[in-house]
């Protein structure tokens, strides 16, 4: 599969073309319950992680959430 570019948390990334967000956080070793993810500004449903494909280009922000106490 081709390769594409990302920009991932303002860093830039490669990956397979075609990736859904689902497979972006396993690769990452992120639990999609315990991350945010936006793509071009627009935040994504966690019920859509694994039918949203990330493009070329795209700006892709993932958030991270840390308890504590």
């Amino acid at each position: 599969m081709p390769m594409i570019t990302i920009e991932l948390n303002g860093e830039p990334y490669a990956l397979e073309a075609g990736t859904p967000v689902a497979r972006l956080l396993t690769m990452l070793k992120l639990k999609p319950n315990r991350v945010a993810v936006e793509i071009n500004q627009a935040v994504v449903a966690k019920a859509e992680y694994e039918r949203t494909i990330i493009n070329q280009g795209d700006h892709v922000e993932v958030i991270n959430f840390v308890g504590g106490g």
